[in-house]
């Protein structure tokens, strides 16, 4: 909490003397001494109002005048407010900037306060515990985090338990090592599952580094172990955790713990959606670093932005459920194959029964259930939520109608997927019931609003409403009674909010006016009365508005405790939508852009036949397919080419339409089949992290290094230009090394693109390398990528011309040539240095090293012939004629 210099705080005015302060400030400061790290927003009629810091914070944050409201020690109150009505707004922009806000209502009746209106915290919201379909990303899930550990003899135990409170899916997870394959690791989960918030106890330091989450701290004793077991085991009204996989957990539990008494906290109630629990483990997905997901840009594109991404291209969801379980599959690919084939066979019933059309315009008009439910389960539900799960439910029908037609009974699929979807979908017919019968077809916004519930639902509401509509007519008839009784033809009944009923009189005929009439207002021209029948009349009709406001209130909460029993009914079809939706749009997808069913199979391999980049082959006019061929006597391709000829494009379209397929999707290639894979691995790019100290080659050879300890013979590796960032002989041995390592230690499938042509030797030496490279054809000083892979090395880089392609000013150009043509001729004159990296005959390494140095001496004595031949000339004994040959003689020397 800060404090603002010169300007009395909310402590400070809590210690000073209490009798200074008006009641009602007093009140404030004793519930934000329970909150004294979020903003209370502490409610004051139609606002919210804010004060002393919480009022200096929330001004600059939310761009509201700050104004000042009383005196405390001598010094004003700062304050600011803003509209009830305008809340969510507010609540959206504090939430994106990582506070939380504790919000204050009055629960007591001004009517009958004797001092301040009684008030109390209703509910906190904070980053990770969002539920409010206004402040919820609707294609993104904002879980929340809580981490425990334990240590005992240097090895410490972590676990985790992240809750997704808009869906109630609850996940644990538990892993062990030193602190620093522990603090490896668990930064490693964190990318994954991006928490929006992370609870660690007061003591905990490895949460520290990771950027851009809102990290709370809470008390230790909150992760006790045995605790949160309990707390699961009452949470999910269960005697054991063992049909959950949750058997021999420790800390994980303490996690879970704080987790669950956390969230319960800040919505004020239980959390009756929270259902089931996943306890998930490392080798169940397939493994993606932050900067593989970096790279290959699944959800988010290097620069930050939300598309073109694979994401932005597959989601062609019609519903926000779809929207999320795709993301979700595209970061959690399943490492079992069955997974996968199962969404492939989905896929293809979903294409050959041309269903993909007719289910996807239903789709449209389903609402998102999964989160409705949890509004319903926490009491937040509004009546337009419930509208839209009424019709939403309505089109569970013609839904299971298309899935049956996809698989048939009889014929064969009633184990497969779309089957176990058929039956998710079944319709809920006393869920239904209660929504058709109770909610009208198009409720208020608010339940405060009134016009919820549907015409004979309640006999009392109904009775309630039909007093307040049926005013007008009841005054029309009374009018017509009393002009025929008194003779006053110009008599009026009518209504303000001011006087209420009452009956006007011009002065001419106030001698007409019976003794029954009351006088209730004389005006300039005219006399208003009450009779006793309008009193009564009036009574009734004023009230029952209210009356019947009141009616709506406890009728709605009445409606959500009788929807409380559909909740697991609600959440099971909401699971089957999502899966439906998401195959659906794979399926669309696959069939508008000609994509193939890949095949995965047990031999180790990576076999694609004309694969395309899926998202780059939509942004330009026309891609150029093309192959990739590992196995297991071939397991490192070394790709060279001239910058901009598509290496990295090809190696990261192997990447993707390896992920891809263990994502269960069709894949962008005319075959692909695919064998075990555990991770992928990229290095590709040059960045920085000045921040963190690092830079652009420290960031490399971190990544390198977590390749190169990671990787294992089912892992698929891609290293683009490793080495480049220091000196040339540096970066050449590491670069060597590294592809060393991939191709004996590690043994995993890699794609190693370099410029250091020295490298292409490795295949002579190392039998499962092999070298392709991406084609370009010289046209004077220009160059036209031709983005095909080719069997075999680049004869060169192409540099001085991409840079003319670059805009590089052309003198720039002409200086580089002439450069270049003196630091050859210089390596040329140069002493031959055959034995550069050559080791005494002893040394058992010998053989290592001249395999390491090899590229180099073949350099060497290319060098060597040239010079020799230039030395046997004699110019001046040479015809023109002579001389010619002999230049065309030393072009070649030098070509070889």
């Amino acid at each position: 909490m800060t404090t603002v210099p010169k300007e009395i705080n909310a402590a400070a005015a809590k210690k000073n003397s209490a009798e200074k302060l008006t009641p009602m400030m007093q009140q404030y400061l004793g519930i934000k001494e329970n909150h004294p790290t979020m903003l209370v927003f502490y409610r004051m009629g139609d606002f919210y109002e804010l004060f002393f810091e919480d009022a200096e914070k929330a001004s600059r944050l939310l761009g509201i005048t700050l104004t000042a409201r009383g005196v405390a020690s001598g010094n004003p109150i700062k304050m600011c407010g803003v509209p009830f009505h305008s809340l969510d707004g507010y609540l959206a922009k504090l939430v994106k900037l990582g506070e939380s806000v504790a919000i204050c209502e009055q629960i007591g009746d001004p009517a009958t306060s004797k001092g301040p209106v009684e008030r109390k915290v209703m509910r906190v919201v904070t980053p990770g515990t969002l539920t409010d379909a206004d402040l919820l990303p609707e294609k993104a899930e904002r879980p929340l985090l809580a981490m425990c550990s334990i240590t005992q003899r240097k090895t410490v135990t972590t676990g985790l338990a992240w809750l997704s409170l808009a869906s109630g899916a609850l996940k644990l997870m538990e892993f062990s090592g030193d602190s620093a394959t522990v603090a490896a690791r668990l930064q490693q989960e964190l990318e994954r599952i991006v928490p929006a918030e992370i609870l660690s106890g007061d003591n905990g330091n490895l949460f520290d580094d990771y950027a851009g989450t809102h990290i709370n701290r809470v008390p230790d004793w909150h992760f006790d172990v045995v605790g949160g077991h309990k707390a699961l085991l009452d949470q999910l009204g269960v005697a054991t955790l063992t049909g959950f996989g949750a058997d021999g957990l420790g800390a994980a539990f303490g996690a879970a713990g704080a987790l669950l008494r956390y969230a319960q906290s800040t919505q004020g109630r239980g959390l009756q959606h929270v259902r089931s629990l996943t306890t998930e483990t490392e080798s169940e997905f397939i493994g993606l670093d932050a900067a593989t997901r970096r790279n290959l840009e699944l959800t988010e594109t290097i620069r930050g932005q939300e598309s073109p991404t694979l994401f932005s291209l597959l989601d062609h969801c019609r519903t926000a459920m779809g929207s999320r379980m795709l993301r979700h599959w595209l970061h959690h690919a399943r490492r079992d194959q069955n997974v996968a084939r199962a969404r492939h066979e989905a896929i293809a019933a979903l294409a050959q029964s041309e269903a993909a059309g007719p289910l996807a315009a239903t789709l449209a008009q389903v609402p998102d259930i999964e989160r409705i439910t949890t509004r319903i389960a926490l009491l937040s539900a509004r009546p337009r939520d419930l509208a839209a799960l009424r019709d939403g439910l309505l089109q569970l029908p013609a839904l299971r109608g298309d899935v049956v037609r996809c698989y048939g009974p009889g014929q064969g699929g009633e184990s497969g997927l779309l089957a176990a979807i058929h039956g998710a979908l079944a319709t809920p017919a006393a869920c239904l019931d209660l929504l058709v019968r109770a909610v009208a077809q198009e409720p208020a916004a608010m339940v405060r609003d009134g016009g919820v519930f549907a015409t004979g639902f309640d006999a009392e509401l109904d009775e309630l409403r039909a007093l307040s509509e049926n005013a007008g007519q009841f005054l029309l008839d009374l009018e017509t009674r009393e002009r025929a009784r008194t003779g006053i033809a110009n008599l009026r009944v009518e209504y303000n909010k001011v006087h209420g009923f009452y009956i006007e009189v011009t002065h001419g005929q106030t001698d007409k006016v019976p003794d029954d009439y009351r006088r209730r207002q004389t005006l300039k021209n005219a006399e208003r009365y009450i009779t006793p029948e309008l009193k009564v009349f009036e009574d009734k009709a004023l009230s029952a508005q209210d009356k019947a406001l009141v009616r709506e209130k406890l009728l709605y909460d009445l409606l959500l405790a009788d929807l409380a029993p559909h909740i697991g009914t609600l959440q099971t079809i909401s699971q089957g939508l999502a899966q439906l939706d998401t195959l659906n749009a794979l399926t669309e997808h696959a069939q508008q852009h000609n994509w193939a069913a890949p095949q995965l199979v047990d031999e180790p391999c990576i076999n694609i036949v004309e694969g395309r980049h899926p998202v780059v082959e939509k942004q330009i006019e026309r891609f150029i397919a093309n192959d990739c061929r590992l196995v297991n006597e071939r397991r490192l391709l070394l790709i060279t080419g001239p910058n901009m000829g598509g290496k990295s494009t090809f190696m990261r379209q192997v990447a993707l339409i390896t992920l891809l397929a263990y994502v269960g999707s069709y894949v962008p290639a005319a075959s692909a089949t695919i064998g075990p894979i555990d991770r992928i691995f990229t290095r590709i790019g040059a960045t920085d992290d000045l921040a963190g100290g690092r830079s652009t080659f420290m960031v490399e050879m971190t990544e390198s290094a977590a390749i190169l300890n990671g990787a294992t013979e089912h892992s698929l590796v891609l290293m683009d230009e490793v080495g480049r960032g220091t000196s040339t002989f540096d970066g050449l041995a590491l670069a060597w090394a590294i592809a060393r390592h991939l191709i004996d230690s590690s043994r995993s499938f890699t794609l190693f693109a370099t410029h250091y042509f020295e490298l292409t030797q490795l295949p002579d030496s190392h039998p499962s390398a092999a070298n392709v490279h991406l084609s370009a054809v010289e046209h004077k000083d220009s160059i036209v990528f031709l983005h095909a892979v080719q069997a075999g090395p680049a004869s060169q880089s192409y540099g001085l011309q991409v840079a003319q392609l670059a805009g590089v000013p052309q003198p720039v150009i002409k200086a580089a040539r002439k450069h270049l043509a003196r630091l050859e001729a210089q390596a040329l004159d140069a002493t031959p240095q055959r034995d550069l990296f050559a080791a005494p005959a002893a040394d058992p390494y010998a053989q290592e090293e001249e395999e390491a140095t090899a590229p180099l001496a073949a350099l060497n004595a290319a060098q060597q012939a040239l010079l020799d031949a230039i030395a046997d000339l004699d110019p001046d004994a040479l015809t023109p004629r002579d001389a010619l040959e002999q230049l065309y003689q030393l072009k070649r020397l030098a070509a070889a």
